[in-house]
């Protein structure tokens, strides 16, 4: 059995070679070679020319997929009634839950509007003083709201608390995650009303295009602060933007845009009080390794694995 694995990322692929199998690697830059189209497994991180992995593959019949979210796969249309599609789901829990953590304490701190004012060589006094009013100044006392409440809130959620904020989720259903009360989206409204922090980590479907939009933008105070780690196409851009540029809202910090690398030519790039980071949260996944060979056992056993979409 042939099990294809991308070089782009760092696997230990000596511990896995006790399976019955044979791991070859492949460059995801380009097309998968003919010699290797009849893999039975591939492994995917970045990888291009999904399609014509799709239309040529035919013994393939299981994809582990290493990032957290499987669009780019199921935009190639494998056939779903032979092939099984795993994620990276629980990988990145960590690494994205840090780099949120250090976006909402750059924004709360203002530590954007230091790095400005030291590239200008200016001292930025008013920055050690007190605080004007009405300003998201600190997490201590805070509402902080995650839209999209799954494994990277549930690894998030403790360091905010932990700094003294008061932490709500939204997802598809009610319950209380890991301590934290879940609401489902019906009291969506309410909740922007009272939030300070907005912390988006929708997953990328036709149902999430543009869920932070023009309306949902003003039922926010005009203090609060967006941050988006989850996919893209989630925020409405330039309602966004519109909101910053005319005070209607304190400040976003996003690590994912609708066209990566984000276009020179868009308005977001000097919009005011705006961090970008350039799709970095969860590109550093953890456990890999461990995940392949998990599932790589119930594959060969023929019981169910993990992630399966």
């Amino acid at each position: 059995m042939k099990v294809l694995y991308p070089t782009n990322i760092e696997l230990d692929i000596d511990s896995l070679v006790g399976f019955l199998a044979d791991f070859v690697p492949y460059d995801t830059t380009v097309k998968i070679p003919d010699e290797h189209l009849d893999a039975v497994v591939l492994i995917t991180w970045m990888t291009k020319h999904l399609d014509y992995a799709a239309q040529n593959m035919k013994s393939l019949r299981w994809i582990q997929a290493l990032a957290s979210g499987p669009n780019d796969i199921l935009d190639a249309n494998f056939d779903r009634t032979r092939v099984t599609i795993t994620t990276g789901s629980g990988t990145h829990d960590v690494m994205v839950a840090e780099h949120t953590l250090a976006m909402v304490l750059n924004s709360c701190r203002r530590l954007y509007e230091m790095r400005d004012f030291q590239n200008r060589l200016e001292w930025p006094g008013h920055l050690g003083g007190a605080y004007p009013a009405g300003k998201f100044k600190t997490l201590r006392g805070s509402q902080v709201l995650i839209w999209g409440f799954g494994g990277i809130a549930k690894a998030l959620a403790p360091h905010l608390t932990l700094l003294g904020a008061h932490v709500r989720g939204i997802a598809r259903s009610r319950g209380v995650r890991g301590g934290i009360e879940v609401f489902d989206e019906h009291e969506l409204p309410r909740l922007l009303s009272e939030t300070d922090c907005l912390i988006m980590i929708l997953p990328g479907s036709s149902s999430t295009v543009d869920a932070l939009n023009a309306e949902r933008i003003q039922s926010l105070p005009n203090h609060a602060w967006v941050i988006n780690v989850g996919r893209g196409i989630s925020v409405d851009e330039d309602a966004l933007a519109e909101a910053l540029e005319t005070g209607k809202l304190g400040g976003a910090a996003l690590d994912v845009f609708k066209t990566e690398p984000l276009p020179q030519s868009s308005r977001l790039w000097m919009t005011p009080n705006l961090l970008l980071s350039p799709h970095a949260a969860g590109g550093r996944p953890e456990g890999c390794t461990e995940l392949i060979a998990y599932n790589l056992r119930m594959f060969l056993a023929g019981r169910p694995m993990k992630n399966v979409i």
